[in-house]
């Protein structure tokens, strides 16, 4: 699969193929499935990267979106490639407490989501789920999409250190399981939470072999047990508390 690499020569996502634009279109609408959009509604994504999700966020619901990345470079090229009125886009270390304070400065949201982005947080996950929660206005809800730990392909290339070598993850990322991140969204306060396997369009294959893909994962997404062998969790919660 072709890899975009940041600044630190670490992979943090797909370069831009056919199936990648439909398969980040798809997750948008997944994502905005789980919103119930107010005419204030603020979004903030961790870990958007070039910005192609908050982009299609904004665009898609018209409402205000903050999309955030680590890398500087990215967060670059989201502003030359990716405009609209209601979005903007902030560098932001979600792993430092004092980057969260300075680069938010108080500011709350209702709604928060990335695409494979906990899993990089994995080592100091805990926290960063606390941080989420205190960023969300009550009523708000999380929306991620992570890696699945029972996918052939997950599981090899975060268990196996040639693999991970090769797709140049970082050292602290990892992959997990519905039920380890279950409870630790359970134990950061989160409830009404809905966690499903889903997707198995690959990125970079063949342009003729997407819509083949997606037929069939739409029909294995419906069975439980195979079902697990998806590519994502999907994951979302509230903040009711």
């Amino acid at each position: 699969m072709p890899s975009m690499l940041d600044d630190r020569g670490y992979n943090q996502g797909y370069k831009e193929s056919k199936s990648v634009e439909i398969r980040t279109e798809r997750r948008c609408d997944y994502i905005i499935s789980r919103m119930e959009l107010k005419e204030s509604t603020r979004i903030l994504e961790i870990g958007c990267g070039v910005g192609r999700h908050s982009y299609l966020l904004a665009k898609k619901t018209g409402k205000r979106v903050l999309g955030t990345d680590i890398c500087g470079p990215f967060i670059d090229e989201a502003r030359a490639r990716y405009s609209l009125p209601n979005l903007e886009y902030e560098k932001l270390d979600f792993n430092s407490q004092s980057d969260v304070m300075s680069v938010l400065q108080g500011q709350t949201f209702d709604y928060i989501f990335g695409d494979g982005i906990l899993h990089h947080l994995y080592d100091n996950l805990d926290n960063s789920l606390l941080n989420i929660y205190k960023l969300l206005n009550y009523g708000g809800k999380i929306v991620f999409l992570e890696p699945n730990f029972y996918n052939p392909y997950c599981l090899l290339i975060f268990n196996v250190a040639a693999f991970r070598k090769m797709a140049k993850l970082e050292p602290g990322e990892m992959t997990f399981t519905s039920g380890f991140i279950a409870k630790k969204i359970q134990t950061a306060g989160f409830s009404n939470m809905e966690i499903s396997f889903r997707d198995f369009l690959v990125p970079g294959i063949p342009d003729y072999m997407i819509k083949p893909v997606i037929a069939v994962g739409n029909i294995i997404e419906k069975f439980p047990l195979m079902n697990r062998l998806s590519q994502s969790i999907f994951i979302s919660a509230e903040k009711c508390g």
